[in-house]
């Protein structure tokens, strides 16, 4: 079963943590295998309370926008890289709590975006992290897979921007390595 472990980050900040871990059921091939349903998502967040409540209290009341949305950045949970930056909505944000996995909104296609469900590239949670007002999201994660980026690279992050000089205009320089797999073989032509 999940278990999940709700706590504040520190004593002086009020950042709540969602700690995911796996328990251990028995199965008839004689291994360990996770149930991955073990959260009942239709209580899973808590009403909306005072500053002071969001802040201070360990009830996890994520805070959607007007467009019902919630951003999550991804970042490998070893190296602490980002990886990518997406949104949630309600659903998908109770799918990645009860799958252990991140589910997106995918704002082009207005649907539910299961990572790597089309790649094989999927994301395991090992940690959700939300700000001091709830309004944002950190997933630590473990990639799998070639990469988390749909232009076939491990991070979507892989440029960085130049300062400008007093003639020119902002650049980019390349941070990141070359792409490690090949988007089209994965996705087929965009």
């Amino acid at each position: 079963m999940r278990v999940y472990e709700i706590r504040k980050a520190s004593a002086h900040k009020s950042a709540l943590i969602i700690r995911l871990s796996a328990g251990k059921a028995g199965s008839t091939s004689g291994g360990a295998e996770c149930n991955l349903r073990g959260m009942d998502s239709t209580k899973a967040f808590a009403p909306r309370g005072s500053m002071k409540e969001i802040e201070e209290e360990l009830d996890f009341a994520p805070k959607f926008d007007k467009d019902g949305l919630i951003p999550a950045v991804a970042v490998d949970a070893t190296s602490g890289e980002p990886l990518m930056l997406a949104y949630m909505n309600e659903e998908s944000l109770k799918m990645t709590l009860d799958l252990g996995e991140a589910v997106y909104w995918s704002r082009s296609r207005k649907e539910i975006w299961h990572k790597g469900a089309t790649s094989g590239h999927i994301q395991r949670i090992v940690e959700i992290r939300t700000d001091c007002d709830q309004d944002a999201l950190i997933l630590r994660v473990e990639q799998v897979g070639a990469g988390a980026c749909h232009s076939g690279r491990e991070s979507c992050f892989y440029r960085k921007i130049v300062p400008s000089t007093a003639a020119g205009n902002v650049k980019l320089d390349w941070i990141g390595p070359e792409k490690s797999f090949d988007p089209e073989a994965v996705y087929g032509k965009h």
